[in-house]
């Protein structure tokens, strides 16, 4: 029997995919489903919730409005029934997540074995990126993503803050010397990222472009690079910590670059949907309170 809660799970998956095919798609319905969903909620309020074009399915301002009051009703519901469920059976099924490679290597797989120990009928899947991915095309359930967001069709759920920090390895200091200032930076090498520019802004005041005298595309490349004594690099403390502790690396000009700023936000994102609520607040839950950031 149909229930007025489905034709409402329907329509955000509509606005989040962007299209009835989609939609029906990522639920594994028929698209007429889809149709039908929509067309019985316009027709009991009255309004158009979606302008429909040959190419695109965009949200009215009454389905904007709409979509804003629901969503975070049908959010509550679905976290009362995942901890009412949770007592009794627990989430399975697959689920496939996205990070940065130095995110993946220094903070999810070391908690991949517990986590596995407290949900073994999850499957997870582990895929290391250091660009951002279409979750829909790449089929990809949850991404882990450093910096302010702008895609705001995602659900985004704040794991916390890493703080940044100028690093470079003692022997690169002993042969260079170290900069007292952030304009002393322009005397010496450094490390940058070559496929994301606004990873080489330095968030001072007035924020500084750094000139690159060595790019790579991986973070944990540009670490590993600065850890061997190439230059002075800009990396998250979720990354770096455990090296300073250890002495491999030193944090330089601390006072220098500006806190909190959007680039240390940690954000888990992903689409909403019903099915895969369980395994994505399972997870979330689970590395939260874990995560060294």
């Amino acid at each position: 029997m149909r229930s007025k809660t489905e034709d409402l799970e329907i329509l955000l998956a509509v606005a989040d995919h962007g299209g009835f095919s989609a939609a029906a798609n990522a639920l594994d319905i028929q698209v007429a489903k889809v149709s039908r969903a929509v067309a019985r909620l316009e027709q009991e309020h009255a309004c158009s919730l979606f302008t429909r074009t040959t190419r695109k399915v965009s949200l009215t301002y009454e389905g904007e409005r709409f979509i804003m009051a629901i969503r975070s009703a049908m959010e509550q519901i679905a976290g009362a029934e995942f901890a009412l469920t949770e007592q009794k059976t627990r989430p399975s099924g697959r689920l496939r997540l996205d990070a940065a490679s130095p995110f993946v290597l220094h903070q999810l797989v070391p908690l991949v074995k517990p986590f596995k120990a407290a949900y073994p009928d999850i499957e997870l899947e582990l895929v290391s990126s250091d660009s951002i991915i279409d979750l829909i095309e790449k089929r990809t359930d949850l991404a882990i993503r450093i910096g302010a967001l702008t895609d705001s069709g995602l659900h985004a759920s704040l794991l916390g803050r890493s703080q940044l920090h100028m690093v470079a390895s003692p022997n690169y200091l002993q042969a260079h010397g170290t900069p007292n200032s952030v304009e002393e930076l322009a005397q010496h090498d450094i490390i940058g990222f070559s496929d994301i520019t606004s990873l080489n802004t330095l968030p001072t005041t007035p924020p500084i472009q750094l000139t690159m005298n060595l790019k790579a595309s991986s973070g944990e490349t540009v670490r590993q690079l600065c850890l061997a004594g190439n230059g002075i690099a800009l990396l998250s403390n979720f990354m770096v910590s455990k090296d300073i502790k250890e002495g491999n690396l030193v944090s330089l000009l601390s006072g220098s670059i500006n806190t909190p700023n959007p680039r240390e936000q940690v954000n888990a994102v992903y689409y909403k949907h019903t099915a895969l609520a369980s395994r994505i607040e399972a997870f979330l839950t689970f590395i939260k309170s874990r995560l060294d950031l």
